[in-house]
């Protein structure tokens, strides 16, 4: 089960379509893996999975170097800042903190305008 659901999650995320949080869902709600231990395979699993996709979009062009500067760099501390703040947090706490951030997530995705 384990292997699948990975295989499964890395190809969902080199598409971009969030394999990752897919990956959480199934390590928490399937395999028993606490909230927090699952997130932290994640930040290592995405790691290998977001510079394949990287690389192959950089090959075709597909990357504008000034927003991936912009965005990167104030990406990867909020990122570290975040993480040390939710290591303060019970496994419930952060389980509930990342259900609303998916339900938030959903609701914006569903709502919000389309692009042409």
């Amino acid at each position: 089960m384990s292997f699948i659901a990975s295989l499964l999650c890395g190809v969902l995320s080199g598409f971009g379509i969030g394999g990752g949080t897919l990956l959480i869902i199934i390590m928490t709600g399937f395999l028993g893996v606490p909230q927090l231990k699952a997130q932290g395979i994640n930040l290592i699993y995405f790691i290998p999975t977001a510079s394949s996709s990287l690389l192959g979009h950089i090959k075709n062009r597909l990357v504008d170097k000034t927003v991936f500067l912009w965005t990167t760099i104030p990406g990867t501390i909020a990122t570290a800042l975040a993480s040390l703040a939710l290591s303060n947090f019970s496994d419930a706490i952060a389980r509930k903190i990342f259900g609303a951030f998916l339900l938030v997530v959903g609701v914006m995705e569903f709502f919000g305008k389309k692009k042409s």
